[in-house]
């Protein structure tokens, strides 16, 4: 028997892009494990791909393409050869180009893989020259960066790794052990030195649990909490004055600012006691080792990037940037530039077309104004993942839309489909991952051959080109010379025979250690006078979540160890509990639901009747349902508000509310 074993990244939307090894015995994948020599995941690999196999070799996998046969939703279908599909895949495409053109034709993608050329590449050449509308935003990531922008000048942060060297580790809004799991060591191994972990979070969350303190704000009172923190840093004199001197702009304004938020003040906002803000701030403040990790949970507000902005005046006013294990760590994705163009794949001609958010894909949809009559989808599965899913299930249910979906399994957006090309998985298609939790990049080895008649998306634009009669040298290139021409400054031989490289850059990473923020001055922007064209506030403010009497906050976290956001949940969940409505005693007793009861809890976008688990996870004023089932009558998202946030295009799920009552109870 034929044996070898290929080197592999997951592509997963996660932040830890692990390194693993595939084991091919005759041409077939027959074992999946963690590549023991990749220096941040060290062999380990999560639930969800400890079972990767059995999805790439499942029975209800799509092999071959699909034409609908049924009704839209209904995931009626008849297998077709590939020339039949595409040929009816470009006459959908040039009808409506035709007749109402090209920016009635609408891509949509997320972060179903977060490889550089299966993600986006030569797809950006084709809508460019059917010239389609632009998805603009994003469901994750583009808030964050930009609120950190908004001080630093970039989304540039620390190094993840550093927080092994931190006296203090606040882990704020992210659930650590759950989704970013290969750095726990790292934050493990400082407190094994003596250091404190603090985790800040509106949910107590399984990292809260294995915290040494943990402070629970109400969600969307951030900004509140943090300028409760600088006051008490200001006034009990634990600032940097150098660095604010020498590195940053607008300490006088900043500090006047928060000499207004009083400790108690900061309490009546965000909830957490003014006594408990005193001893967070002094401890934050005790050492400049001090290292906030933070990723996409708090963005998730109507108010996200002043989150981020806030968060990141913190260590420019102690000088914790000047130091191994202080400063604050976002997305390491931003560091990925060292290496990679992604513009190569840019078309140079590209008409200025219009852009549609793609947290509002609903409301596009069901806006007659906004003349979407074609959509195409990869990497993603919309029904279920965006924000007001609801309305992206209605807008799918348009006989006069026509969607083309590139997937592996017939997900809720695939079922609306006219037209399902089957994807390959990651063992069968060749890739390089940037990691956005660590410095490195990935080499992704095919495996195997892709099963069935699945292809890698670069293949299918390549098609889709073919059909409509694009074309663009870009389309010429194999994927190879599509990853080395995105490459640069870098050996891709040796990338490729290790499986991974750690990019070119200063180890340690202290960014701000003598300032050089990417601002026009180099300073940080502690007062930023620009931001009042983006009708923000030169200063870090807090502005009050607004609830109606009877209503609940919602949130919806990610919970399940075998879900990555919506993929795995129609495989895996049979072994994740059912989902259901966390409420605390105190509102359960108030709603008259015992433990177990159904519960209907609804909004002006939809309803889901649910079991109620009362909970100590949850505050009063708060509820809680898991993200990541499929399936309308268990999607979170129908509820969830699809408001942009105030800078970068990001989405805010979490400012969702609803109203909670026993099911059956007339409206």
């Amino acid at each position: 028997m034929a044996s070898r074993t290929v080197l592999g990244t997951c592509h997963h939307d996660c932040p830890d892009s692990c390194g693993w090894e595939v084991t091919v015995d005759d041409g077939v994948a027959v074992r999946l494990r963690g590549n023991a020599d990749h220096p941040y995941s060290q062999g380990e690999l999560c639930p969800k791909v400890n079972r990767f196999l059995s999805r790439v070799y499942a029975p209800d996998r799509v092999l071959r393409p699909l034409l609908r046969n049924g009704p839209k939703g209904s995931g009626q279908f008849r297998e077709a050869t590939w020339d039949e599909a595409l040929a009816v895949a470009a006459d959908g495409l040039r009808r409506v180009q035709a007749v109402h053109g090209g920016e009635a034709i609408l891509p949509w993608s997320s972060a179903g893989t977060q490889g550089l050329i299966q993600a986006s590449s030569i797809d950006r050449r084709l809508f460019a020259a059917l010239g389609a509308s632009r998805t603009t935003g994003s469901l994750c990531g583009a808030t964050a960066a930009t609120g950190t922008a908004l001080t630093y000048g970039s989304g540039h942060g620390a190094d993840p790794l550093e927080v092994a060297h931190a006296e203090v580790v606040l882990l704020w809004g992210t659930n650590t052990r759950l989704t970013n799991r290969h750095l726990w060591p790292y934050v493990e191994q400082a407190r094994a030195n003596g250091a404190t972990v603090i985790v800040v979070d509106p949910l107590r969350t399984i990292t809260a649990e294995s915290a040494d303190w943990f402070v629970q704000p109400f969600p969307g009172t951030d900004v509140a909490l943090i300028l409760g923190m600088l006051h008490v840093l200001v006034r009990d004199d634990l600032v940097d004055h150098d660095y604010v001197r020498d590195h940053a702009t607008g300490f006088a304004d900043l500090a006047a600012h928060a000499a207004e938020w009083t400790p108690a003040r900061a309490a009546a906002e965000c909830g957490v006691d003014a006594d408990e803000i005193e001893r967070l701030a002094r401890r934050y403040g005790s050492t400049r080792r001090a290292f906030i990790r933070t990723l996409i949970g708090a963005e998730h507000h109507h108010h996200g990037a002043m989150t981020f902005r806030a968060l990141a005046c913190l260590p420019v006013v102690t000088g914790a940037w000047r130091v191994r294990g202080g400063g604050l760590a976002r997305s390491t994705g931003v560091w990925s530039g060292t290496h990679v163009d992604e513009d190569v794949f840019d078309a140079p001609d590209r008409p200025h077309t219009r852009g549609v958010n793609a947290n509002q894909l609903g409301r596009a949809l069901e806006d007659p104004a906004a003349g979407i009559h074609a959509l195409v989808v990869w990497g993603g599965n919309p029904a279920t993942s965006a924000p007001n899913a609801g309305a992206v299930r209605r807008g799918l249910a348009r006989d006069d839309l026509f969607t083309i979906v590139s997937e592996q399994f017939l997900t809720d957006t695939a079922r609306y489909a006219d037209v399902v090309f089957p994807a390959t998985t990651q063992i069968e298609h060749l890739d390089v991952v940037p990691s956005w939790g660590s410095l490195h990049l990935g080499w992704n080895e095919p495996a195997i051959a892709p099963v069935g008649e699945a292809v890698p998306n670069t293949e299918l634009w390549r098609r889709l080109a073919r059909a409509l009669g694009i074309e663009d040298p870009m389309f010429d290139l194999d994927d190879e010379a599509l990853v080395r021409l995105a490459l640069h400054d870098l050996d891709v031989d040796a990338l490729r025979a290790r499986g991974w490289a750690r990019h070119d850059l200063p180890e340690p990473l202290l960014p701000y250690e003598h300032g050089g923020f990417a601002t026009a001055d180099g300073r940080a922007a502690l007062r930023n006078d620009a931001l009042g064209s983006l009708g923000l506030p030169a200063l870090p403010t807090h502005t009050p979540v607004p609830v109606a009497p009877g209503e609940l906050r919602l949130l919806t976290p990610k919970t399940h160890p075998r879900f990555l956001n919506t993929s795995y949940s129609h495989h895996h969940g049979p072994l994740e509990p059912a989902p259901c409505l966390e409420l605390s005693a105190e509102d359960a007793d108030a709603l008259g639901l015992p433990d177990g009861a159904p519960a209907t809890v609804a909004n002006d976008r939809g309803t889901l009747t649910l079991p109620v688990r009362r909970s100590a996870r949850v505050r009063p004023g708060l509820c809680a349902i898991p993200w990541g089932w499929w399936g309308q009558d268990r999607a979170v998202n129908v509820l969830t508000d699809d408001t942009v946030a105030d800078a970068g295009g990001g989405g805010a799920y979490y400012g969702t509310r609803v109203r909670v009552t026993p099911a059956g109870t007339p409206a």
